[in-house]
């Protein structure tokens, strides 16, 4: 039985088109595993707070010299963290902000990137991501049209992500577009396109 890990960053709740995406590539996958546990992570909904000196001490403290106001600070970063590793399979909702990934994502991200614990440094000096046997969905969603043509350049959600993920150890990511939801005569059948085009 799989443990789904579904990570939304979308404020639009049943009006979200990656919303929307994520679940139909949830329901796909319990289709093949039936038993399958989702958790959802909801980053619109008591956000992570955004770095602040308090988290970067905590992060760089050792644990059995942290305060209360060390606990209190590396919470969310411990909590995220907990949940990847318990995951077998991570699905990204990613609609696109100006070119980029929300803030609340930009966040999650930032909490989850710990030296010593999703990375490390080798003697040598390159990173080795330290989460391993994970697989990512990642449920793309934007207004134009970025997977393919004049474009794809201006796309700074999946490469980001991608890299990112690859930094911390998790390298098996399948992007699955949802897009050209403001373009006339594109919208009206955007979504249904892309939940036809969900492969495993």
């Amino acid at each position: 039985m799989a443990k789904i890990l579904h990570v939304i960053s979308s404020p639009r709740g049943e009006a979200s088109n990656s919303i929307k995406l994520g679940n139909a590539i949830i329901d796909k996958l319990k289709e093949n595993d039936p038993g399958a546990a989702v958790t959802v992570r909801d980053l619109t909904n008591g956000p992570f707070p955004h770095m602040e000196e308090a988290h970067l001490n905590a992060f760089f403290t050792p644990v059995e010299q942290h305060t209360e106001e060390n606990k209190a600070a590396i919470r969310h970063s411990n909590e995220a963290i907990a949940e990847i590793f318990d995951a077998d399979i991570i699905v990204i909702g990613a609609p696109m902000y100006n070119f980029a990934i929300s803030s609340v994502l930009k966040a999650w991200i930032d909490h989850i990137a710990r030296a010593g614990i999703t990375f490390r440094y080798t003697a040598e000096g390159t990173p080795e991501g330290l989460i391993n046997g994970k697989k990512v969905y990642i449920a793309a969603a934007t207004g134009g049209i970025y997977s393919s043509g004049d474009f794809t350049s201006a796309d700074f959600v999946t490469p980001y992500l991608k890299t990112f993920l690859a930094f911390i150890g998790i390298t098996d990511v399948k992007v699955i577009w949802s897009e050209g939801f403001a373009i006339p005569g594109v919208k009206e059948t955007a979504l249904e396109k892309a939940i036809d085009n969900i492969t495993l």
